[in-house]
């Protein structure tokens, strides 16, 4: 990091010592990167192929996070007294200090002051490997200011790789209406029928090699980017788990969208925080969770009234927004006669999460069963698994309260009538009659 901000302080000098009429000759500092190439930084800049104009662009966005008195230093040394200088462009925020670098700090430090020459390099903000890839961005600026007056912003996961190695993931709030899934269970702790299994794959599959498919057999141009697929059952039949799985073992973040957040009664704000919502999610590779998305998703009504019709606008947009994401976005509903079938044609892949049966149901008990408990005699789980249509969810439930009832009485096994009662209790809260 240290070299970069040496060879912007040598840019930075050589382009003031001309424009001040201390130097004829313009030099042009050549920079010798001896970066680590397992760090953050020496990978993008050997994958990216950054040199150049690009690694002039990178080292004067980083200055603010690395040298925040950089270009004060530069200024003053050279105008002492002040200047305005308003071609170097730059300028100081509420809470940052020091100098931050704008779009007309680019131009300047490229092509001084003369209007023709910076001209030249105006495409530079569309041709540059870092612009295009939204690494780095020119901030907003107010409508009558020209738009190169724009700070030159990293994008923020971005800057997290660079400077801390990590990324922090966001805090769910109404300006990103989702959370972060995270899973210590693997795929032998599923227990799905064998044709949702082999649909699930799939979705793993699309995960790791659609980059090199796009790429080797040339079809980016004919495939709409993304991929989109609606997982339908009812509630406790492993829809968020498989997610959480999805993202783990092909090394993406899953955030689990809260539409409790996202939907507002208020006209018009439903899309605003989709529009936050994935514009925070571009470029990241993430992999978005609608859960129960029936709530908002729905079966478009017909219009009677001006809310009736901006309800349809949200789905509309909703549509919109997930054909142009470029990642994965599973959608997940608990009925699919809630749905509308013109919104479920626009997905790839629609996989049923049934309720589990008897062969499923056994290998739950199994599973989430304590090895080191033995069970009352008598007691056996095959007829629980016959006799009770539990979900994964319903078990692992019963199994915790079995637990507990367990240690507070002292018992060295499960008792039957502990067991019976639990699953009993666990009925009567869904509202089922046994």
């Amino acid at each position: 990091m240290k070299q970069l901000m040496d060879f912007l302080w040598l840019v930075v000098k050589s382009r003031l010592d001309h424009e001040s009429g201390r130097s004829e000759v313009l030099e042009k500092p050549q920079l010798e990167l001896h970066i680590d190439p397992e760090t953050f930084l020496g990978k993008t800049i050997k994958n990216l192929n950054i040199r150049d104009r690009d690694l002039l662009l990178l080292a004067l966005a980083l200055a603010p996070h690395l040298d925040p008195g950089l270009l004060d230093r530069c200024i003053q040394k050279y105008y002492p007294d002040g200047t305005d200088l308003p071609e170097f462009g730059g300028y100081k925020s509420k809470h940052h200090r020091g100098v931050i670098p704008t779009g007309e700090t680019l131009l300047f430090l490229l092509a001084g002051s003369d209007p023709n020459t910076r001209k030249k390099y105006f495409s530079l903000f569309q041709e540059s490997i870092l612009f295009q890839k939204k690494l780095v961005y020119l901030g907003e600026t107010s409508a009558e200011e020209p738009f190169f007056s724009g700070p030159l912003c990293l994008e923020q996961e971005f800057a997290e790789k660079l400077l801390l190695e990590a990324v922090r993931p966001p805090r769910p709030g109404t300006g990103f209406p989702a959370e972060l899934i995270e899973t210590e269970l693997g795929w032998e702790d599923l227990v799905l029928s064998d044709k949702t299994l082999a649909q699930i794959r799939e979705l793993e599959n699309w995960l790791t090699y659609n980059e090199t498919l796009m790429d080797s057999w040339k079809l980016r141009k004919k495939v709409k980017p993304g991929y989109r697929v609606m997982f339908l059952g009812p509630p406790g039949t492993g829809k968020t788990l498989t997610a959480g799985l999805l993202g783990k073992y092909t090394g993406k973040s899953v955030y689990r969208i809260d539409l409790s957040l996202t939907v507002s009664k208020y006209i018009g704000e439903t899309e605003k925080n989709l529009s936050a919502l994935f514009e925070k999610a571009s470029g990241k590779n993430w992999i978005l969770f609608f859960d129960e998305a029936d709530a908002l998703f729905g079966k478009r009504t017909n219009v009677r009234d001006a809310h009736d019709k901006y309800a349809n606008q949200e789905v509309a947009y909703l549509l919109q927004r997930i054909e142009s994401h470029p990642g994965l976005v599973i959608l997940a509903s608990n009925f699919k006669s809630n749905l509308d079938t013109a919104f479920t044609r626009r997905f790839q892949s629609i996989i049923d999460f049934e309720a589990p049966g008897v062969k499923e149901r056994m290998l739950l008990w199994e599973k989430n069963l304590p090895e080191n408990m033995n069970l009352e005699k008598g007691l056996e789980i095959g007829g629980l698994a016959k006799k009770y249509p539990l979900t994964g969810a319903n078990i692992v439930n019963i199994v915790q309260q079995v637990g507990l009832r367990t240690l507070a009485a002292g018992d060295h096994s499960i008792r039957e009538d502990v067991l019976l009662q639990c699953i009993r209790n666990e009925i009567q809260k869904e509202g089922k009659i046994h």
